[in-house]
């Protein structure tokens, strides 16, 4: 296992950390928490210039057919800048499970439209249980001759209020196993009988409450296998799981460096507050935990990208990393002293969008129980 940077992604890495630094300063996160549609036209135009909207997909798509360690690198660099916008929800959400499951029809018609920044996706997938499980996925889908009629309700879905097609999973069939008779649909979200209500988050995103009342899709629509959605689904999820992971990190290791630089400018009793012992060790152990959340990342998405099992690995990353983000803002915050309280000062972005992405696609309690049955336990 090489978890060392190649030639290629290293410059992935440092030209994506040079252009979101020039181009997605903290007044446009600030400025596009308020809007209701969460991202600009313009900006997404560029990513698709540069292609990182196609990056994962295969040339043949109209992708730069690189791997998903490659785009974990990136997600790191827009994890530092708390990059807005459906990149997430787009290509690691629908574009990845249509990479995964879509037929040569679907993905030819919708992944050339993803890298060209013609069409937003989004995944939903969590009810009002929450859960990442196959027993959260309860949305009943009941074949009426040629169509399936939707009701039911999903929460948190990324970026609805904007998406062109919305990758739903539902249930097909009752079984004591959860894991049998789940269906993906590709939906059209202006379909008659579906209601998009937005709601309030703590990070200030893009989230909505969706409800399905007698929605008609046709069976052409079905993702990937019916009843055999579970597959696909649960692997999109830890792809989801890592991708966050890595978003964290890159955010955890900007608060590192943003409480280096604050302490080594503020001056108290006559020299920089840096100089005290107590917070060199809160930066020291901030340092460690960000180094902790590298290398667990990096080796789920190394293992990921080979096809390797990864169940015990990822499970380890998304609960090290949601723990280590949250202890980094914490220590940042009492280094910062009442500074880092304010709304003017950007920690504060940092901190609210650690506590949404611990929760995303399952939480520490989580996926510690997943370590340890992994362990035996």
């Amino acid at each position: 296992m090489d978890l060392g940077f190649d030639e290629s992604q290293q410059m992935l890495k440092s030209s994506a950390r040079a252009f979101l630094e020039q181009e997605c300063p903290s007044s446009m996160v600030r400025a596009l928490e308020e809007d209701p549609r969460g991202y600009t036209l313009e900006f997404w135009r560029k990513m698709a210039d540069l292609g990182w909207l196609g990056l994962p997909f295969p040339q043949q798509f109209g992708g730069m057919d690189l791997s998903y360690f490659d785009l974990v690198i990136l997600l790191e660099e827009m994890g530092r800048v708390l990059l807005p916008g459906p990149f997430f929800s787009t290509v690691v959400l629908g574009g990845l499970t249509l990479l995964e499951s879509g037929s040569d029809e679907q993905k030819s018609d919708l992944l050339p439209k993803i890298a060209q920044g013609s069409i937003i996706l989004s995944l939903a997938i969590t009810e009002p249980s929450a859960l990442y499980t196959a027993s959260g996925v309860q949305l009943q889908a009941t074949l009426r001759d040629s169509s399936y009629v939707l009701n039911g309700t999903k929460l948190f879905v990324p970026d609805a209020q904007i998406a062109d097609k919305i990758i739903v999973a539902t249930r097909t069939q009752e079984s004591t196993d959860k894991t049998t008779g789940i269906t993906l649909f590709l939906v059209n979200p202006e379909t008659e009988g579906i209601t998009i209500t937005p709601l309030e988050t703590i990070a200030g995103d893009k989230q909505a409450e969706m409800n399905f009342t007698n929605v008609h899709v046709p069976a052409s629509a079905v993702l990937g296998n019916v009843d055999h959605g579970w597959d696909t689904l649960s692997h999109v999820i830890s792809l989801a799981a890592v991708a966050k992971s890595a978003e964290m990190l890159g955010g955890a290791d900007r608060v590192l460096d943003m409480t280096v630089e604050y302490l080594k400018q503020r001056v108290q009793f006559g020299r920089p507050i840096g100089s005290f012992q107590a917070l060199q060790h809160h930066c020291a152990n901030m340092a460690t935990a960000v180094e902790g959340c590298r290398f667990v990342t990096y080796q789920a998405a190394w293992r990921l990208s080979q096809g390797l099992p990864s169940t015990r690995e990822v499970a380890i990353a998304k609960a090290w990393v949601s723990d280590a983000y949250r202890k980094v803002c914490a220590l940042a915050h009492q280094s910062h002293g009442a500074i880092g309280f304010t709304s003017e000062y950007d920690l504060q972005l940092y901190t609210r969008r650690a506590k949404a992405a611990e929760l995303a696609y399952g939480d520490s309690d989580h996926y510690r129980k997943v370590v340890a049955e992994s362990i035996g336990l």
